[in-house]
């Protein structure tokens, strides 16, 4: 056992004061129909929980993430394994996510990297029959070696377009081998430094192209999930073609790509690009794009993706207000996120999922209410109520022409003002809810 000291983790409710039990995440507990578990399908990131050591631009690792062998090593890909099952046991986690060389050291040689993707693969497949956890969804990291300073898909040097191909397809072999229920595509060199070295068009072009050979090639081998964008504005390229889930959704219907791919939303992102989390889940919801969320919050005092596990209660209550309205997702709550710095023991790494999965469970309950409260649907439906009946109703019909709108203007001489929004009223009723017993 690599947590020995740690037990699996109950639900003692909000009273309970044990650092070490969840206070609002009761997996059985049904809300609008179904379970907590069925609307909340968590997922451990492996890259931040099970390699991620505390490393920032002026600082080496303060947590040991070797699990007890040498890091860099198949022993040490194993340990991981190991580590992150029990890890996930003891939280009642049913799923993660994984990039390829989060789950093996890459080789000089990716001939050699495939070959520990298989043989890691299949302990990782052991561990899934013996556990019944699954994975979520697969990915390959085409951002951190070197090679990939220009992009993968927007890459200026055919050699590397290449070599991001054989990742793909490798890791869409991998997805399908572990039942993965997705596979992301994150841009986060897909972008420019300037316009003075750089063919815009060219680049997206190349883009999408990767994009539909992955899609052709998943679909050959049986892979049946989505296929998801995960929107980025900045960081690490100044400028990434993904840069929202208005942009990131405008992009795959101009390349004829939005049947087969919806958005991987990750609040901090949203963030970054001047948005709140709820503005991009509701433009990938009403576009019928919402597939799967990262997790995670960012810093607001802070201009760079921090990762932060949530603890924003309002913020999860407004994203689980989107999810219930949309129905649900086809993917899961992926926690995409990383302990502090100062965090570095084994435990913190359990506080932060128990925080993490409490915030979503709080803001599930809460979000809930708000919908069966009504006042707010209510009021929306009521703001909009000219267009029920009248020169209102031809207008949405698309009937009304713009001749007879202009004559209708004209008659009536001017408007009244439109009735008052009353944004501090509908504030409030979201605080008697999130505070009320």
């Amino acid at each position: 056992m690599y947590f020995p000291n740690i037990p699996v983790i109950p639900y003692e409710g909000p009273n309970s004061t044990n650092p070490l039990a969840f206070k609002f995440y009761n997996p059985d507990q049904v809300i609008m129909g179904k379970t907590m578990k069925e609307h909340l399908p968590f997922a451990m990131a492996w890259w931040h929980n099970l390699c991620a050591g505390g490393t920032d631009m002026f600082g080496r690792d303060t947590a040991d993430k070797s699990f007890g062998v040498e890091k860099g090593t198949m022993e040490h890909a194993k340990a991981k394994v190991d580590a992150g099952f029990e890890f996930m046991q003891k939280l009642g986690i049913e799923y993660f996510c994984w990039h390829d060389v989060d789950i093996v050291p890459e080789a000089d040689d990716i001939k050699e990297t495939n070959r520990r993707l298989d043989e890691i693969s299949d302990y990782i497949l052991e561990k899934m029959k013996e556990t019944g956890i699954k994975c979520l969804w697969g990915t390959a990291n085409m951002f951190s070696n070197p090679r990939f300073m220009n992009g993968a898909g927007s890459t200026n040097f055919a050699d590397v377009y290449c070599f991001a191909a054989a990742q793909v397809k490798k890791a869409l072999d991998i997805t399908v081998k572990l039942g993965g229920k997705g596979y992301v595509f994150w841009g986060g060199r897909e972008g420019y430094e300037t316009l003075l070295n750089t063919d815009v068009k060219f680049e997206q072009e190349n883009i999408a192209n990767l994009m539909r050979l992955a899609v052709n090639y998943g679909r050959s081998i049986g892979f049946k999930g989505d296929f998801y964008i995960e929107p980025k504005p900045k960081e690490p390229m100044k400028h990434q073609y993904d840069f929202d889930a208005a942009t990131a959704i405008g992009f795959l219907r101009y390349y004829g790509l939005d049947k087969d791919f919806k958005m991987n939303i990750e609040a901090n992102h949203a963030t970054l690009a001047g948005h709140t989390f709820q503005h991009d889940l509701r433009i990938s919801a009403i576009n019928g794009m919402l597939g799967s969320i990262d997790a995670n919050q960012g810093d607001y005092l802070l201009g760079w993706d921090t990762d932060e596990f949530p603890f924003n209660v309002y913020e999860t209550t407004m994203c689980m207000y989107e999810v219930l309205k949309a129905g649900g997702l086809t993917g899961g709550f992926n926690f995409d996120a990383k302990n502090r710095r100062p965090s570095y023991t084994h435990e913190d790494m359990f506080h932060a999922f128990i925080l993490g999965m409490d915030a979503f469970a709080l803001g599930l309950i809460k979000a809930a209410k708000i919908i069966e409260d009504g006042r707010i649907d209510g009021f929306i439906a009521d703001r909009y109520s000219s267009y029920n009946s009248g020169i209102g109703a031809k207008i949405r019909s698309g009937e009304a022409t713009l001749e007879e709108l202009a004559a209708y203007a004209e008659e009536m001489g001017a408007p009244e003002l439109p009735g008052s929004g009353r944004q501090e009223y509908l504030e409030s009723i979201v605080n008697n809810v999130l505070f009320s017993c």
